[in-house]
């Protein structure tokens, strides 16, 4: 069994996979909990790769050495199936590498755009089998943030599934100025995409990916689970 655990901003996603089957996706808050063990034994783990932001947990490390896992530590060195023209590889983030892969899987040697909208959307393009570069802006969350932390009487709001437009109050003005925001800065990289790419596959995930979906122009792929769907394949693919 595969194990894919991804260490990001704001948590740990992990899944299970049977060579391309998937068994089992969850959250967790710690990797040095029961939890996390149960499903390395439980499963019969024996390969792993890990995605991360932020330093491994060596409670982690030493969990999946214990049960004789081995794993494959992400980076911009590890073998993948595209090209990458980044000037600074060292510098992209691990779940950005695994959303690629997730989307070369989907659609091999194809024009792809992938939006991962979390703590930061970022938009990356991958034509023709290489990665040309992306774009990373403000998530939601951060912008709501922002309002309120850099302005002296601008509540701290949420993300919510109604709100007049234009606002006819201040939670309202600040969600339909954020959220709307966000829509028509997403639309316009969709319309861009489409204009210069005509065989075009737009791509979107992430944890506000659902929310964001519902409010979008076009009717684009949803796969939310994507890091951990490239995660698994450069597994398979580095074994």
């Amino acid at each position: 069994m595969n194990l894919v655990l991804d260490i990001g901003n704001s948590g740990f996603k992990m899944a299970v996979f049977d060579g391309r089957i998937k068994i089992l996706s969850t959250r967790i808050n710690e990797l040095i909990s029961g939890e996390f063990e149960n499903i390395v034994s439980g499963f019969a783990v024996n390969r792993a790769v890990i995605s991360s932001v932020s330093v491994i947990p060596q409670a982690a490390a030493d969990i999946l050495s214990s049960h004789g896992v081995f794993v494959h530590i992400l980076s911009y060195r590890s073998k993948l199936p595209f090209g990458i023209q980044y000037k600074t590889p060292e510098t992209l983030g691990t779940d950005r590498i695994a959303a690629l892969a997730g989307a070369f899987s989907l659609f091999p040697g194809e024009d792809i755009m992938i939006i991962d909208a979390g703590t930061a959307i970022t938009y990356d393009f991958l034509t023709g089998g290489i990665y040309e570069g992306g774009n990373i802006s403000p998530g939601i969350n951060i912008r709501l943030k922002a309002l309120h932390s850099f302005t002296g009487r601008l509540p701290l709001t949420s993300a919510a599934e109604k709100f007049s437009s234009p606002g006819q109050t201040t939670r309202d003005a600040i969600l339909s100025g954020t959220v709307n925001g966000v829509i028509y800065e997403i639309n316009e990289y969709i319309r861009t995409f489409k204009k210069m790419h005509k065989n075009n596959k737009i791509i979107l995930t992430g944890g506000d990916s659902e929310y964001i979906n519902e409010r979008l122009n076009d009717n684009i792929m949803l796969v939310p689970d994507l890091v951990n769907e490239g995660l698994n394949f450069i597994l398979e693919y580095n074994a």
